[in-house]
């Protein structure tokens, strides 16, 4: 969460959240105007948005998005509540991205979503299971590779989910200095990549 300037997600309890990791003019009044409500949580200043529909979640975050996009495009969106629908039961997504700040893992439900991981540089484990990058990554570059696979499935019609592991609003841990490479890759750093909508 602390690689790009603007971090959209969601936490297991399908709140929508945003944080800044760099102080944004008028960040504040755009994020409340878009339906946000600032809290603190860990010390750190969390955009919060309480569960809701999909189409409604989308909405509020296409809001606050294309408002701080006019101030920088260093922009992630992993949200899942803005795609899937939290009160309605649905099958399992085709896609499963398991991403914190130490691990990592997708699965895949069919082939068709099993070979755009591969196209995106994942490969699968030994116990033929899961998927890892193929090649170690620096988190900005392991984020890349997800924003990338989930616009190919999505252009397939294949559902993604990304979880983060934070089970509830006040799981969101504490701001910390931004990671060059925080799952081990190589080094370097790149623009945190971000997803239009």
């Amino acid at each position: 969460m602390n690689v790009p300037d603007v971090f959209i997600g969601s936490t297991d309890d399908a709140y929508t959240f945003v944080v800044l990791n760099r102080p944004i003019r008028g960040a504040n009044s755009l994020l409340t105007g878009a339906g946000f409500t600032a809290r603190k949580i860990n010390d750190r200043t969390v955009y919060l948005l309480a569960p809701t529909t999909s189409e409604e979640a989308n909405e509020h975050a296409g809001i606050a998005m294309y408002g701080l996009l006019a101030h920088t495009h260093d922009l992630v969106d992993l949200s899942w509540t803005t795609r899937a629908n939290p009160q309605e039961s649905r099958p399992d997504p085709g896609i499963r991205f398991t991403l914190t700040s130490t691990t990592f893992s997708a699965t895949a439900t069919t082939e068709v979503a099993r070979l755009i991981l591969e196209q995106h540089g994942f490969a699968r484990s030994a116990d033929g299971t899961s998927y890892q990058p193929a090649t170690p990554l620096g988190m900005a570059h392991l984020l890349g590779a997800v924003v990338r696979a989930e616009a190919h499935a999505c252009s397939y019609g294949i559902t993604v989910r990304v979880d983060l592991g934070i089970p509830t609003p006040d799981a969101i841990p504490a701001s910390s200095p931004r990671p060059s490479a925080t799952i081990p890759g190589r080094p370097g750093a790149e623009p945190a990549p971000r997803r239009s909508r």
